[in-house]
């Protein structure tokens, strides 16, 4: 039988880190403004709650099931985002070698015009953050981290590929950051970080200059990080999580420079 535990304490402003909640149910709770990161909640109900303002994201394309009062609301919601996103169809629709290449045009396009949206920012905004989220310039040194994870560790198969400005991901451990020599309180400047991401996206190009179609599906196996272990992808794989970690962040980076505009 399931322990049951009656509210003897509170937790506001608590914060709680690899705590196994499953199967847990909380009934007359307050959870108003709780925020829930990197988290599991697969199967989840909320039932007779006061939903005002409850917000919901996935990485990137990453599907999500949700029904709401009872409708399945997640077609309409991937429908929208494609039509908001229309990279992301174009994302999905990628195959050949010409696809990759018009694939990276469209990322690099993009970013140019989220910078020029930056640059309308004061340079301290530019570090700024929203709510929990990436500052532009952290969401910029995150992206030289996937390219170095996916380009130089994999495609390349070279371990000393992570330059110290990549930022990896919230719930990267203390060790494997230590282990690839990764800084992540650097504070470098936005003309920094910028001229870094240049030199990476250089990277991926000269990848896909070179690459041919029968060469994308040619494996490749390399140790990313201790704690994830040996990896094998295809040359395929790699450039698609490259491209999809700039579509996904993308999206993020341009919600947060809105609410900054608005400040």
């Amino acid at each position: 039988m399931a322990e049951k535990y009656v509210q003897t304490r509170q937790f506001k402003d608590a914060t709680f880190e690899q705590v196994d909640f499953s199967g847990a149910t909380f009934h007359a709770a307050d959870l108003s403004g709780v925020t829930i990161r990197d988290a599991t909640l697969a199967g989840t109900s909320i039932v007779g709650a006061e939903l005002e303002g409850l917000r919901l994201s996935s990485f990137g394309d990453d599907r999500m099931t949700v029904i709401v009062n009872d409708v399945d609301v997640t077609d309409f919601v991937e429908s929208e985002l494609d039509r908001r996103f229309p990279e992301r169809v174009q994302l999905r629709a990628v195959t050949t070698v010409d696809e990759h290449r018009a694939m990276w045009d469209t990322v690099e396009r993009l970013w140019a015009e989220s910078r020029a949206h930056a640059e309308q920012l004061p340079e301290a905004m530019r570090h700024q953050r929203v709510g929990e989220e990436w500052s532009f310039v952290q969401t910029m040194r995150h992206l030289v981290m996937a390219i170095d994870t996916w380009i130089g560790r994999m495609i390349h198969l070279d371990p000393t590929a992570n330059h110290p400005l990549g930022l990896p991901p919230t719930d990267f451990s203390d060790e494997s950051t230590a282990e690839l020599g990764l800084d992540v309180d650097a504070s470098p400047s936005y003309d920094d970080i910028v001229a870094l991401h240049a030199e990476r996206r250089a990277q991926v190009r000269a990848v896909l200059d070179a690459v041919t179609d029968s060469q994308l599906d040619e494996l490749r196996t390399a140790t990313l990080a201790a704690e994830w272990g040996e990896e094998t992808r295809t040359v395929r794989e790699c450039l698609k999580t490259v491209f999809h970690e700039h579509v996904a962040h993308r999206r993020f980076i341009e919600r947060d420079l809105a609410v900054l505009e608005a400040r």
